[in-house]
């Protein structure tokens, strides 16, 4: 199916119903980037070059959902998440937290926000202290803001592990008597220690054992739907991912390719790069599901350009199948295609038809 010319998406990323664009965003980036300087000699240093890490992204989190990050490693999803804490300072674009331009925010302005950012790491074995107790890492969040909470610190270091899970009575253990996911809880309870409002999870369970994953991936189901939390998920596990999230980005080499809610972008792909990393996911039960043969496997050719040299208009012309002059001449704005009302927005010049398990869909004449 041929798409028409594309209609630009005012709403950047909406969340595809009309009371979720009504309201504002929690998070909001626009034209984001990070860029790595690469420097030469030993003496005399200079720029030799730069590494696009992420290269001009918009987003937006909504107060309460989970916005799932997904790509191949290397794209730009760690990076994005740090950016949004402010543990990084981006070199462009802008970051802009409850209304307000957090973007080059100094330490002392930062200071309230960082309460209400909170993030979860990736590695459950280095990102915790092990010279202090789980008492003590827990705390300390809330000793660095001054908080006092009824009852005591102490008192709700315990109503935390007792939340994530764990025995309250080893808050005075030390993290090696821990298993990695009872670390990764710990990891977990630091993060609701002053109650945030958007947690920023950087590949919380990649780490971990399959049953250990989904009882971390459960634990913070159940801790968005008691608390309200909003997640920035970023993970390259598309079966966690379609899980956890209501909305889910696709990334590749600093560049956000495609956004849609969760069940239209698994369900109906657009964009080659999104079609070809869902080819890739098993799915138990689907061969055998009446009318639906095997689903087709991309395999990508070539290897991940380098993010010092990318490639010139659509980044992933050099491994796409649909590759043509256009794709490297103009680049693909991130837009919403004619006929689609959802709030899928994609980044390609010849977007793939939607389909369904390999089959074509038709869609509603109203919307063509």
């Amino acid at each position: 199916m041929e798409e028409t010319a594309p209609e630009r998406d005012t709403a950047q990323a909406g969340t595809g119903s009309a009371a979720g664009r009504a309201a504002e965003p929690l998070l909001e980036l626009s034209g984001l980037e990070k860029h790595f300087p690469i420097t030469s000699g030993l003496v005399f240093k200079r720029q030799a070059g730069r590494v696009h890490a992420v290269d001009g992204i918009d987003l937006t989190v909504h107060a309460g959902e989970t916005l799932g990050l997904v790509g191949e490693s290397g794209c730009g999803k760690s990076t994005t998440g740090r950016l949004v804490a402010r543990l990084l300072e981006p070199t462009g674009g802008s970051i802009r937290y409850g209304g307000r331009d957090i973007t080059h925010a100094s330490r002392r302005e930062l200071r309230p926000i960082r309460a209400e950012i909170q993030m979860i790491f990736q590695d459950p074995y280095s990102s915790l202290n092990p010279r202090h107790t789980v008492g003590g890492i827990i705390r300390g969040p809330m000793e660095i803001n001054g908080i006092d909470p009824p009852g005591g610190r102490d008192r709700r270091v315990r109503e935390l592990l007792e939340i994530v899970g764990l025995n309250p009575e080893h808050y005075n253990r030390f993290p090696h008597e821990f298993s990695g996911g009872q670390r990764q809880r710990i990891g977990v309870a630091r993060a609701l220690a002053l109650d945030p409002r958007l947690i920023v999870a950087d590949e919380p369970v990649s780490a971990l054992d399959v049953s250990i994953q989904a009882q971390v991936v459960n634990l913070l189901q159940r801790l968005q739907r008691e608390l309200g939390i909003a997640f920035l998920f970023i993970a390259h596990d598309l079966a966690v991912v379609r899980h956890f999230s209501q909305r889910v980005a696709v990334m590749y080499l600093g560049k956000i390719v495609e956004i849609a809610d969760r069940d239209s972008l698994y369900e109906r792909p657009r964009h080659p790069y999104t079609h070809a990393l869902l080819s890739a996911v098993p799915e138990v039960g689907l061969e055998s599901a009446p009318g639906t043969g095997p689903r087709e496997r991309i395999r990508l050719a070539g290897d991940v350009p380098s993010p010092i040299a990318p490639p010139s208009g659509c980044r992933f012309r050099t491994r796409c199948w649909k590759a043509q002059e256009k794709c490297a001449a103009e680049e693909p704005p991130l837009v919403r295609l004619e006929g689609n009302r959802e709030g899928h927005l994609t980044a390609c010049h010849f977007p793939e038809a939607p389909t369904v398990h390999g089959r074509d869909v038709v869609l509603d004449p109203a919307l063509a």
